[in-house]
C-alpha cells in the first residue's frame, strides 16, 4: 500500500487515481501511523511553500516525513512536494521548509517568450540515470515528455543527486533522487504514459524494500 499524504495542499485524488489505475492500493491519509507503516508514501501538492509548510506542521506532520526518510521508506515528492523537502523557497521568505536535502527554489525570471506560471510539456534529459526513468527515453534527447505546472524552480546543491533536467530560460533540475528519497517538480499523473511508466517505476521501488524486509524478517 502507497500512502499520499493529505494536507489541504491539492491535487491528491489525482495521484490516487493514477496508482490506481497501476493496479496499486493507495490510501489518501494524514495519519501518522497509517503512513509510517505504509510501502512507500507520496507527497503532492500545489500552491504556496508557506501555506503548505503550515498545514504539514498544524498535522504534525513535518516529524512523520522527517521518520519516513530516516526510516528509509520509499518517499516521493511531486511538484510542490518537491519543493517542500529543501530549506526554503523565494515564494516564501524566512519560512523554513523540510531541509531534507541541500538547494535553493528559486523563482522562474520573467523574460521575453518565458511565460511564468510555467504550464506545458518540457523535454527531461537525464545526467544521472535514476530509478524512476528506468526504461525511458526521447528521440535524439534519451529524455521523455513530461507535464509542468510551477513558478519556482529548484537549483540542487549537489548535482550528484539530480537525475532530470529540463530547460525553462533557466536550467531546471526537474527531478532528485538520493537514497530512497525521490522528487520530480513535473506531474508524473499528468504526463501520460511516461509519467506513468515513471510512477510504476517508483512502485517497484517499493515492492523491491517491501521484499527485502521481509527477507530480512525471515
Amino acid at each position: 500500500m502507497i500512502a499520499i499524504i493529505d494536507y489541504d495542499a491539492g491535487n491528491v485524488k489525482s495521484v490516487e487515481k493514477a496508482l490506481l489505475h497501476l493496479g496499486q492500493e493507495a490510501v489518501v491519509t494524514r495519519d501518522g501511523e497509517k503512513i509510517l507503516s505504509a510501502d512507500g508514501v507520496i507527497l503532492p501538492g500545489v500552491g504556496a511553500f508557506g501555506d503548505a509548510m503550515e498545514k504539514l506542521r498544524t498535522y504534525g506532520l513535518v516529524d512523520v516525513i522527517r521518520k519516513c526518510v530516516r526510516e528509509e521508506i520509499p518517499f516521493l515528492g511531486i511538484c510542490l512536494g518537491l519543493q517542500l523537502l529543501f530549506e526554503s523557497s523565494e515564494e516564501s521568505p524566512g519560512v523554513e521548509g523540510l531541509h531534507l536535502l541541500e538547494g535553493r527554489i528559486l523563482k522562474i525570471p520573467s523574460r521575453k517568450g518565458i511565460k511564468v506560471p510555467h504550464m506545458g510539456w518540457n523535454d527531461l534529459s537525464f545526467p544521472n540515470r535514476g530509478r524512476l526513468f528506468q526504461g525511458l527515453d526521447a528521440p535524439g534527447r534519451g529524455g521523455a515528455y513530461v507535464y509542468f505546472v510551477h513558478s519556482y524552480y529548484l537549483q540542487s546543491a549537489d548535482e550528484s543527486i539530480v537525475t532530470a533536467v529540463t530547460e525553462y530560460g533557466v536550467p531546471v533540475h526537474a527531478s532528485v533522487e538520493k537514497g530512497n528519497l525521490f522528487a520530480c517538480q513535473f506531474h508524473p499523473e499528468k504526463s501520460s504514459d511516461a509519467g506513468m511508466r515513471i510512477l510504476q517505476n517508483f512502485i517497484e521501488v517499493c515492492a523491491e524494500k517491501r521484499g527485502a524486509e521481509c527477507i530480512q524478517r525471515e
